[in-house]
C-alpha cells in the first residue's frame, strides 16, 4: 500500500528525516517509536502533505501513486487520513456541516453522488457509537468546549466517516485518561480490515496493549534504526531507548 525509500525532508535549515524506508502492506499496523525530535511527526506531516516540511530526497508510492506529486487535498480524496495529535478548534463550522462537506467531497472526488440528509445522519449516528461520542457535541463548533478525550474521540469519528484506507494516529493517547484510551483504540480496531492500514505514533506500550501493531519501529535522530514485533515496545516499556543508542555506537 505504502512504499517510503530513503526520504530525506527538513523544515527551514533543519534536516530532519534522514534516509527513511519503511514498507506497509495492505492490512497492517505498523507502530513508531522513538524520543522528542526523532523525526516521527515529520514524517506524518511529509506523507499528507504538509507544505511546511520539504522533502529533499526520496520517494513515497501509495497504491501504485507516486504521492509527492499529489496536493493534501488529493492525499486525503485518495484515503489517506491523520488524527492530530492536537486537534484544533475551528469556530463557526458545527461537526454536522463539517463532516457533511468532508464526506461529500471524498464522495464527489470518486465519482459518487452527495449523501442525502437523512442517509448521512444515519451514517453519524452509527459512526458515533463507536467511540461513544455524544450527539450535543455534533451542534457545536468543531472541537470547540470539547475536552482533550472529547476531541480524540472525535478525531475516531471523523476517521470512521471517511473510511480511509491509510491512516495516521499521532500521539493519539497523550493526554488521555485510561478509560478514554480504551474507548479511543476499540473505536480505531473496529474499523480495522484487511484492506485498510495504519502508523501509530506513540511514546507508550499502553496504546499498544489495546492497538496491537504487526510492525514496531523506532526512530532515532531522523533513521529507523530498529525493527521489531510487539515485544519491542514493551522492552522499550521497561528499558527505554538508551539501549538502542548503545547499540548503534
Amino acid at each position: 500500500m505504502l512504499e517510503i525509500k530513503n526520504l530525506h525532508a527538513k523544515v527551514g535549515d533543519k534536516e530532519i528525516l534522514k534516509g527513511i524506508s519503511l514498507t506497509i502492506q495492505d492490512g497492517e499496523t505498523h507502530a513508531l517509536m522513538g524520543t522528542n525530535g526523532a523525526g516521527k511527526s515529520t514524517l506524518s506531516n511529509v506523507i499528507v502533505g504538509n507544505p511546511s516540511y520539504e522533502v529533499t530526497a526520496g520517494s513515497i508510492t501509495f497504491n501504485g501513486q507516486d504521492l509527492l506529486a499529489m496536493s493534501p487535498e488529493e492525499r486525503a480524496h485518495a484515503g489517506i487520513f491523520m488524527s492530530f495529535q492536537a486537534p484544533i478548534e475551528i469556530p463557526g463550522v458545527s461537526m454536522t456541516n463539517f463532516m457533511r462537506a468532508a464526506v461529500n467531497a471524498r464522495r464527489e472526488a470518486q465519482g459518487k453522488e452527495p449523501l442525502k440528509s437523512t442517509d448521512f445522519l444515519k451514517l453519524m449516528r452509527e459512526k458515533r457509537k463507536l467511540v461513544e461520542i455524544n450527539q450535543k457535541l455534533m451542534n457545536r463548533s468543531v472541537n470547540e468546549g470539547f475536552s482533550g478525550g472529547e476531541r480524540k474521540r472525535n478525531e475516531i469519528f471523523q476517521m470512521a466517516m471517511l473510511e480511509p484506507t491509510f491512516c495516521i494516529l499521532d500521539e493519539t493517547d497523550s493526554g488521555l485518561d485510561v478509560d478514554a484510551l480504551r474507548i479511543v483504540a476499540e473505536g480505531f480496531n473496529k474499523l480495522r480490515t484487511a484492506q485498510t492500514s495504519a502508523i501509530v505514533i506513540t511514546h507508550y506500550q499502553r496504546l499498544l496493549d489495546y492497538i496491537r501493531p504487526d510492525h514496531v519501529h523506532v526512530l532515532i535522530d531522523g533513521r529507523i534504526v530498529k525493527t521489531g514485533t510487539a515485544e519491542l515496545a514493551q522492552q522499550i516499556e521497561e528499558q527505554g531507548f538508551d539501549w538502542i543508542k548503545e547499540q548503534q555506537g
